[in-house]
């Protein structure tokens, strides 16, 4: 059960709608998701959260396709169900396929296991990975 109500743009401040309009005209959507909308109940952090989205997921050295299957690692990881299907289907859109999506949740899962190992042991650095 959802801990708040989302905030509809009808029923927005002006500084909220603001950010939405710019969610919309960024993404090229009619309207924002159920992650903007719940957040908007705090206006500083849908502001902050949004801006900090916008610029890591803009287009950089990392190409879009591989920021989403980022995101869709983390998100697994992390055991985030909205996240993880939001930018499932995002990196789908750019053509991730189901075959790059069972290797990088390979990867996901080797590396939290390795992860769980390496601090489980509390295994030093090697020398040659010592700044």
């Amino acid at each position: 059960m959802p801990q708040s109500n989302p905030v509809h743009y009808a029923d927005a401040t002006p500084d909220v709608r603001a950010v939405y309009d710019d969610i919309k005209a960024t993404r090229g959507v009619d309207d924002v998701n159920n992650y903007w909308k719940h957040i908007a109940n705090h206006p500083p952090t849908l502001k902050r959260t949004w801006e900090n989205a916008k610029e890591a997921m803009a287009p950089g050295t990392l190409d879009s396709l591989t920021k989403e299957m980022v995101f869709v690692a983390v998100s697994a990881s992390n055991g985030c169900e909205y996240c993880l299907r939001c930018h499932t289907d995002a990196a789908r859109k750019q053509g991730m396929t189901d075959e790059m999506l069972g290797e990088l949740l390979a990867v996901v899962g080797v590396a939290t296991q390795a992860n769980i190992l390496a601090n489980g042991y509390q295994i030093p650095l090697d020398d040659d990975l010592k700044d």
